[in-house]
């Protein structure tokens, strides 16, 4: 049988048990269809043989167990599935669902913005009601009112007017499709921007309402609502998983058909916890998103005010880039809005898959087995194994394929892909798969590539002995229970049975991580002199600035200048000797020395008498008294 036979055969089971299913008052799926059957078909109890052509009675006994299995309304286990698969086709990440949001508004703002740009108006009612329609498309697109309330469409008008009056619909309309709508995108993103600008200044804001103070309600309410979903949950889980381990243990006498729906349930709250983890992270990856843009709203308003106040005129370069960035800080709120939206929504519609197992398993019925039993919690599971002693000896593992690794010594620690989704392998197998979280910080086993957890040190020796015996068993188990495949992020050895988008889509949340780390080489530059090139630039002014030197010299012209019988002439050149440097030294050196003449001629001034008298005295002294 061809791969297009068999696809055709396979739609034609999937749609046979949906309508059977129909006629049963019961509306299921196709990819919930398609999931149990590849589901059942895999069941070892079922005896189906996936190696051979399936008979007519095979695909009788297909159609009746997966009929049977999609009726069951007493089953934790189909109501897994089902969460599975709707969290799977409602939820994406953050990015997917604002897009799609987008995508959607743009679709159903399409026959509004047609018109507009396909719009041949010539007349002068045809021009308004043009331009009419250009401050509805405003409004639909930015979110700020209803067009059908006056007030609204009063204010948008009078922003829109601002920023292009009617007279400028001629050029508009000149303009082609692609700019026309181009410019639609701008007209509003500025229009947004002083709608948002008055109303800050109390001036205007018909019809906005206050999206950060709803959000600063909404995102604690909705934390609220999923960490009480959340406690719930967890808390279940914790009683299922101490009934069960006693259980298994068979220190406890539970009726089979009771540890089977614990079983289930255990599965049913597990994943539950799971999504509800999930919805967390993203709540409070909105509430950081909605802090950063409260800041950044706060900033760009003292910004815009610092820049108009209050003058008549501001240049429109130094204004509508600063609307155009406020419409788009608000489109952000929006946005949170519409995710916390969706992300309340799927909470709510997570809730309905949990029943069954609390309408089975209630206290009465639990009772009987409640007493002397301790309930733990995760985190005192792994409080019980923190010890020096806990931790995994590799001495002991005797499998020279596997690697211990520990916090201590391993970089990323925290970052390893645990496989089974952080549940130990070995309660699964030993314990009739009861799902008991594992403790890293004992040891982490790398086999073949992957990492493997468990709850304490015995569990990791015996997986160590035969670990390709366990991952099998591990893989059993999942056929028996198919909802265990995505708890346990089984996709890898499961591939053919996954109904899910994100095997499809990159990025998803069941996808394992990759492990990474940053790492750096370094070379000497340039270590072989021959291959500098000396032309070389790595400066693009540089080579600019040549070119253009280049493109300048294209412009020049070189001139030269000849006297007559220049040619002949030549340089002359003569030398001569230098004088050369002779000096003498006498042997010895003296020297004389004579006494200084010193005489004073007194009298010249007359004295007293008027008969000057001069008289000379002779002051020399000897050279022996100096």
């Amino acid at each position: 049988m061809s791969r297009a036979q068999a696809e055709s055969v396979i739609k034609n089971i999937i749609r046979e048990i949906a309508q059977e299913c129909a006629n049963k008052g019961q509306a299921v799926s196709e990819t919930l269809v398609a999931f149990m059957v590849k589901a059942v078909v895999l069941d070892p109890n079922n005896e189906f043989n996936v190696d051979r052509t399936l008979t007519k009675d095979d695909v009788q006994k297909l159609i009746r167990l997966c009929v049977t299995r999609l009726l069951d309304t007493q089953s934790p286990a189909l109501d897994t599935v089902k969460m599975q698969v709707y969290f799977d086709m409602n939820y994406t990440s953050r990015a997917d669902f604002l897009e799609e949001h987008r995508r959607v508004l743009e679709q159903r703002l399409q026959p509004v913005i047609r018109e507009i740009t396909d719009s041949r108006a010539r007349t002068r009612d045809e021009l308004e009601g043009l331009y009419r329609k250009v401050v509805s498309c405003v409004l639909l697109r930015s979110g700020l009112g209803s067009p059908t309330d006056i007030a609204v469409v009063r204010e948008a008008t009078a922003a829109l007017q601002s920023v292009f009056p009617q007279t400028e619909l001629g050029t508009f309309m000149s303009l082609n499709k692609r700019d026309k709508e181009r410019q639609l995108n701008e007209l509003t993103l500025i229009v947004t921007g002083i709608r948002l600008f008055n109303r800050e200044c109390g001036k205007g804001g018909e019809g906005i309402d206050d999206l950060p103070a709803i959000l600063n309600e909404a995102v604690p309410a909705t934390t609220q609502n999923v960490q009480t979903e959340l406690l719930g949950s967890t808390k279940l889980a914790f009683l299922y998983t101490a009934l069960l381990e006693k259980g298994r243990k068979k220190e406890l006498e539970i009726e089979e058909n009771v540890q089977k729906l614990l079983s289930e349930a255990l599965i049913n709250t597990r994943q539950h916890e799971a999504f509800l983890n999930i919805l967390l992270n993203d709540v409070i990856g909105c509430a950081q998103q909605v802090e950063a843009l409260e800041s950044q709203l706060s900033a760009r308003m003292e910004t815009l005010k610092m820049t108009v106040q209050s003058k008549t005129a501001v240049p429109t370069a130094q204004v509508y880039p600063q609307f155009i960035t406020l419409a788009h800080i608000w489109t952000g709120f929006q946005d949170e809005m519409v995710l916390l939206s969706v992300l309340s929504n799927i909470l709510a519609s997570l809730e309905p898959f949990t029943k069954v197992h609390k309408e089975l398993l209630t206290e009465d019925v639990l009772e009987p087995y409640l007493e002397n039993i301790e309930v733990k919690t995760d985190d005192e599971r792994i409080a019980e194994t923190l010890s020096e002693e806990s931790r995994i000896n590799p001495k002991e593992i005797n499998n020279d394929d596997i690697e211990v690794l520990f916090h201590q010594t391993t970089k990323n620690f925290d970052k390893l892909p645990i496989q089974y989704r952080g549940f130990c392998g070995w309660s699964l197998v030993a314990y009739d798969r009861l799902l008991l979280l594992s403790n890293p910080a004992i040891g982490v086993i790398l086999y073949k590539n992957n990492y493997y957890a468990f709850k304490d040190k015995e569990a990791a020796y015996e997986f160590s002995n035969a670990p390709d015996s366990y991952i099998t068993e591990v893989a059993e188990a999942a056929k028996r229970s198919p909802e265990l495949i995505q708890l346990l992020e089984l996709h890898t050895q499961f591939a053919s049975i996954t109904p899910y988008t994100q095997l499809r889509d990159q990025g998803r949340m069941i996808e394992a991580p990759i492990t990474k780390c940053d790492s750096g080489t370094q070379t000497d530059t340039h270590f072989i002199e021959t291959n500098i090139v000396k032309s070389y630039e790595w400066n693009e002014w540089e080579l600019r600035r040549k070119a253009l030197k280049l493109a300048n010299l294209r412009t020049k012209l070189t001139h030269s200048v000849q006297t007559n019988l220049s040619n002949f002439r030549r340089d002359n050149v003569s030398q001569v000797y230098l004088p050369r440097e002779i000096s003498t030294q006498t042997k010895r050196e003296n020297s004389s020395n004579v006494p200084k003449p010193s005489r004073y001629i007194a009298g010249l001034r007359g004295c007293n008498s008027t008969k000057t008298t001069m008289n000379l005295v002779d002051l020399t002294l000897d050279v022996d008294q100096t």
